[in-house]
């Protein structure tokens, strides 16, 4: 098992940077990752793979709700992403991984990668993914780990760069009909995060509000370490940290 650096654990991770609409800060954007740095937090971030096989920053499956443009992050090429404009932001862009990598600079990041649609081939995005983290840690930078709520992309890391630090990310998926598209079976394997041993996690991240379960207190005593999604507010902060062992957050500055 690959270790978590403690620096994951020793600040509060700031959910798609430290954004904030009403000051122009979007999330998953340069500004949102530069403040969270800044202000001494972790980062977590998105990422999916554009038509050309480039890893972006970005978190919807397609572009509507952020940038007005039509179509899903996977059928646009790199090249004319970079020229998107966030919605609402100040001049930010639509970044890639390799801009969000520089401007984390020596903090933390936490790299969700997200579920591929068939249109991308197994692989592509981590290989990427995983080239550019390589080149980040190599040059002295911050540490890095990736996480995915598919055990196939967590397992590709263990098998091909074991170095990385990865993780799996999970939740009730009874809850809220959030796991309506699945069979009553996958909804209660994920739920206890059955691939957990066989992807060769080294960590999880559960949705805070359906934390604890028997598996995550099992996985815990066990010295794996968990981290939680989504706090936003010093309340779900101190419920969460009662079961975790640290907090992704948005909607609030919790101390560094």
């Amino acid at each position: 098992m690959t270790r978590l650096p403690a620096a994951f654990l020793a600040r509060p991770i700031a959910h798609r940077g430290l954004h904030d609409r009403k000051g122009k800060v979007i999330e998953n954007s340069l500004s949102a990752i530069r403040a969270a740095a800044a202000a001494g937090y972790g980062i977590e971030i998105d990422l999916q793979c554009s038509a050309d096989g480039e890893a972006i920053c970005f978190h919807d499956d397609d572009l509507q709700r952020l940038t007005g443009e039509p179509g899903a992050v996977r059928e646009w090429r790199s090249e004319d992403l970079a020229e998107i404009g966030l919605k609402g932001g100040g001049g930010d862009l639509v970044p890639s991984f390799a801009q969000a990598l520089e401007a984390a600079g020596d903090a933390p990041l936490l790299v969700e990668i997200k579920r591929q649609g068939p249109e991308v081939a197994a692989g592509k995005l981590e290989f990427r993914a995983a080239s550019l983290i390589a080149e980040h840690v190599a040059a002295g930078r911050g540490p890095v780990a990736v996480m995915s709520f598919d055990p196939r992309s967590v397992a590709w890391f263990h098998q091909h760069a074991p170095e990385i630090p990865r993780g799996l990310v999970s939740m009730d998926w009874d809850r809220d009909d959030a796991g309506g598209e699945f069979d009553p079976e996958t909804r209660r394997d994920m739920t206890r995060m059955a691939s957990f041993e066989p992807s060769e996690a080294d960590f999880f991240s559960y949705r805070w509000r359906d934390l604890p379960t028997p598996r995550t207190r099992a996985l815990r005593d066990a010295g794996v370490p968990a981290l939680c999604w989504t706090t936003r507010s010093p309340e779900e902060d101190a419920a969460a940290r009662r079961h975790a062992d640290n907090v992704t957050f948005e909607g609030y500055v919790p101390e560094a």
